[in-house]
């Protein structure tokens, strides 16, 4: 299978401090990915890099073939619109029901027919299982439901790759299994799914591809 992401000698850092160097890997087409390590170790700066919310310090990388080291601001946007962010705080917007959190990512990212709109949120709340909180506040579901509606807002325009921080930090281990599960499909669908976690459980129980962040450096495990 092709790479969809590849990085090479590449530095990152946050004002003016190192936080991750000599980082070579590189992402299968398809693959579950879990991004490891203590907190602080910098899962999430790794992970924002993937979509140039931080740049490249120093090194080249590439992801779904757009060069991080010298992207344009102007294909910021079409990088991320082929891309599903998932985050542990949900993120979610109170002021709406979730069909409309939904339909919000879609319109935002230049969809115009209603019916297309309607029947790409049904598909994306099927598939995480949450259909019947359609018309639900998103201030009114379970930790666990909001993810999943989360989880589906970053499928909803069917991206290449879902990159989720921390998405089971919240949770419980029961929920935090059924999120992983669904991951795992996602996953095994042929979408490119990162996950970075610090829990252990959730490692020992998916069998997958690792990168572990330790001391300012990347390892491959």
């Amino acid at each position: 299978m092709p790479n969809v992401i590849e990085y090479n000698n590449v530095m990152l850092c946050r004002d003016d401090v190192t936080i991750l160097k000599d980082v070579n890997f590189a992402v299968e087409e398809g693959q579950l990915l879990f991004v490891t390590g203590k907190v602080g170790s910098g899962k999430t700066t790794l992970l924002q890099s993937m979509y140039a919310q931080l740049p490249l310090s120093s090194g080249s990388a590439s992801v779904l073939g757009y060069d991080l080291a010298g992207i344009s601001p102007r294909d910021i946007p079409r990088l991320r619109r082929q891309l599903g962010i998932v985050f542990q705080d949900f993120r979610l917007l109170d002021d709406r029901d979730v069909l409309n959190n939904l339909k919000f990512v879609l319109r935002a990212t230049g969809w115009t027919d209603p019916d297309e709109i309607d029947k790409r949120v049904v598909w994306a709340l099927k598939q995480v299982g949450q259909t019947n909180k359609a018309y639900s506040m998103s201030r009114q579901l379970s930790g666990g439901e909001q993810q999943c509606v989360a989880i589906a807002r970053a499928l909803v325009n069917d991206p290449k790759i879902i990159i989720a921080d921390e998405p089971t930090g919240n949770l419980d281990q029961e929920t935090a299994f059924t999120v992983m599960d669904l991951l795992q499909r996602i996953a095994k669908s042929g979408t490119t799914v990162i996950v970075a976690t610090h829990n252990t459980a959730i490692i020992d129980r998916y069998p997958a591809a690792r990168l572990e962040c330790d001391n300012g450096t990347v390892q491959s495990l």
